[in-house]
C-alpha cells in the first residue's frame, strides 16, 4: 500500500503549484498592457531616441577658411573641405573676421592659409598653415582637431602623388582600423545601449509588478496559500524572464537591421550571456520589491539604483579608464559594465573568449548574489 502525502506527492504538488503560478503570471502579463509596454515599447522608444539622437561623430562642423594669397594650391586644399562630410566651410576675408565668427559661435574651427603657403607647404620647416579650434567642449574640440589634421595629411599625400613627388615626412602613417572600420560611433553606442535597456526592463518588470500586487492586496492572498517562497520567486522570475528575452530579441533585430550594426559573433553566445544578465537584472528588481511596496517608490528606486549606474558607470558612453580610481572600483559592482563589454565584443569583434568568459563569470556571480539575497529576505509574513 502506497503512503499518501509522501515525498513524491509533495514534489508533484510543488510542480503543480509552480505551474499554476507561472500560468497566473502569464495571464496577468497578457491582461496588463504596462508589462508588455515595458518589455517591447520601452526598448523600441529608447533605441530610436538614443540610436538616432546620441552620436559621438562630428559631422558638418562649421569652419572658417582664411586664404591670404589665393593660388591653385590653396584652391585645391580648400576645395577638399567642400567634398568632406565632416566640414561645412565658410570663407572669411581675414583672420580677424574669422576670429569674430568663432567668438559668436558661428564656426568651431579656423583654417588660416598664410601668404607664403604655396611656396613653403612642401618645405622642411612647418607649413604656413594655422589651425584654431573652439575648445569649450573639449571632446568635440579634439575630434575637430583630428579631422583637420587628417584633412591636411590626406591632401598632402594626394597632391604629392599628383605631382609625382615623394611626400617627405618624418613618420609615414598607414592607418589600420580594427573592429569598427567605418568609425561610426553608432556601432559602438547601440550595442552598449542594449545593456542599459535590459537593465531598466529587468528591474522595472519585477519591481513594479510585485509592488502593484502589494498595493492591490493580491500578494497577501498569495502568502497565505500553501505555496513556498521558492515557488513564489520562480513563479515571478520565469514569465518575466521570457518576456525580457522577447524584448532583447526585438532590440537585437533593430540593432542589426535598422541601425546596420554588424553582429560578428555568435547569436547563441549573445543570447546566453544576455540570459545571465537578465537574471541579474530581475534579481535586482525583486530585491527592490522586497523594500518598496509602492509602485512609485519602486520605480524611483529602480531608476536610481539600476538605470543611472548602468548609463553612467558601465562604459556605455564614458570610458571607465578615464574615471577617478575610486569610481573605477565602484564600477566593478555594476552588472551592466560586464554586459557592455560582452555586447561590444560580440557585435564588433566576434567571439573573443578571453573577454566573454571573464565577464560572463562576473554576471553569474552577480546574478547568484542578488537571487540568493532575495531568497533570504523574502518571508511568508506580512510585516
Amino acid at each position: 500500500m502506497k503512503s499518501i502525502g509522501g515525498k513524491d506527492s509533495i514534489r508533484g504538488g510543488g510542480a503543480m503549484r509552480l505551474k499554476g503560478l507561472v500560468r497566473k503570471e502569464a495571464l496577468q502579463i497578457l491582461r496588463d498592457p504596462s508589462s508588455l509596454a515595458i518589455a517591447f515599447a520601452l526598448p523600441l522608444i529608447l533605441l530610436l531616441i538614443f540610436g538616432y539622437g546620441v552620436s559621438l561623430d562630428a559631422k558638418d562642423v562649421p569652419v572658417a577658411l582664411v586664404v591670404e594669397a589665393p593660388s591653385a594650391e590653396t584652391a585645391d586644399f580648400t576645395g577638399s573641405f567642400a567634398e568632406s562630410p565632416y566640414f561645412e566651410a565658410m570663407h572669411a576675408d581675414n583672420i580677424q573676421e574669422a576670429e569674430q565668427a568663432m567668438r559668436r559661435g558661428d564656426v568651431n574651427g579656423i583654417v588660416w592659409l598664410r601668404g607664403n603657403f604655396s611656396r613653403e607647404f612642401f618645405g622642411a620647416d612647418a607649413a604656413p598653415i594655422g589651425v584654431m579650434v573652439n575648445g569649450v567642449d573639449a571632446n568635440t574640440g579634439r575630434i575637430i582637431q583630428g579631422y583637420l589634421e587628417g584633412a591636411w595629411g590626406n591632401w598632402l599625400a594626394q597632391y604629392a602623388a599628383a605631382q609625382g613627388q615623394a611626400l617627405k615626412l618624418p613618420v609615414q602613417v598607414e592607418q589600420r582600423i580594427w573592429f569598427n572600420p567605418g568609425l561610426r560611433s553608432r556601432d559602438f553606442l547601440v550595442p552598449g545601449l542594449l545593456a542599459v535597456i535590459m537593465t531598466l526592463i529587468g528591474a522595472l518588470l519585477t519591481a513594479l509588478v510585485v509592488a502593484r500586487e502589494w498595493e492591490r492586496g493580491t500578494m497577501e492572498a498569495l502568502l497565505v496559500t500553501p505555496v513556498r517562497v521558492r515557488e513564489i520567486l520562480l513563479g515571478k522570475l520565469i514569465p518575466y524572464f521570457f518576456l525580457g528575452m522577447g524584448g532583447l530579441l526585438l532590440s537585437v533585430a533593430m540593432t542589426v537591421f535598422l541601425f546596420d550594426v554588424p553582429l560578428r559573433g555568435s547569436l547563441w553566445v549573445l543570447l546566453t550571456t544576455s540570459a545571465l544578465f537578465l537574471l541579474a537584472a530581475l534579481g535586482m528588481g525583486l530585491l527592490i520589491s522586497t523594500v518598496a511596496r509602492d509602485q512609485f517608490i519602486a520605480g524611483q528606486v529602480a531608476i536610481l539604483s539600476t538605470f543611472l549606474p548602468a548609463f553612467l558607470l558601465s562604459g556605455f558612453i564614458f570610458d571607465i579608464g578615464s574615471m577617478p580610481a575610486a569610481i573605477q572600483v565602484i564600477t566593478h559592482a555594476i552588472a551592466a559594465r560586464y554586459f557592455v563589454a560582452i555586447l561590444q565584443t560580440v557585435f564588433l569583434a566576434g567571439n573573443v573568449w578571453s573577454v566573454i568568459g571573464v565577464n560572463a563569470l562576473a554576471l553569474v556571480l552577480i546574478a547568484t548574489f542578488f537571487l540568493t539575497l532575495v531568497r533570504r529576505r523574502t518571508r511568508k509574513r506580512l510585516d
